[in-house]
């Protein structure tokens, strides 16, 4: 006596992730809400000498170390200009099994986007 049995997979469910939105050398990028720690406005950054061009300096977090990154100056364009909309977004960045607390200057954060994975 055989016997046949039949699966079905169902469709996966769409699933939907929430990005900052941020604007860098008039171009938008996004990273995910899940890695943003917190935004705050740029200021008091303390430069160390010998670090590479993209490397701003480090802010002093709630008594915590953190490098700041210049992204324009990272992805090999000029280092981004400074004004009033101008703010650190700190990241929690995982690599090699550590997790890293960064921040990267940005022009400005414009919005959060819930984007679907099918798009």
């Amino acid at each position: 006596m055989s016997s046949a049995v039949a699966t079905t997979t169902a469709p996966k469910a769409n699933m939907v992730s929430q990005y900052l939105i941020f604007s860098l050398a008039n171009e938008l990028f996004a990273v995910g809400t899940l890695r943003v720690r917190e935004i705050i406005e740029y200021g008091n950054v303390t430069s160390v000498p010998m670090m590479p061009a993209f490397i701003r300096g480090v802010i002093n977090l709630r008594g915590a170390v953190v490098p700041v990154i210049d992204l324009n100056a990272r992805f090999g364009r000029a280092r981004t200009e400074i004004s009033r909309r101008t703010c650190v977004v700190i990241l929690e960045v995982q690599a090699e099994g550590d997790t890293h607390i960064l921040g990267i200057v940005v022009d400005a954060v414009s919005a959060v986007r819930q984007i679907d994975s099918a798009n």
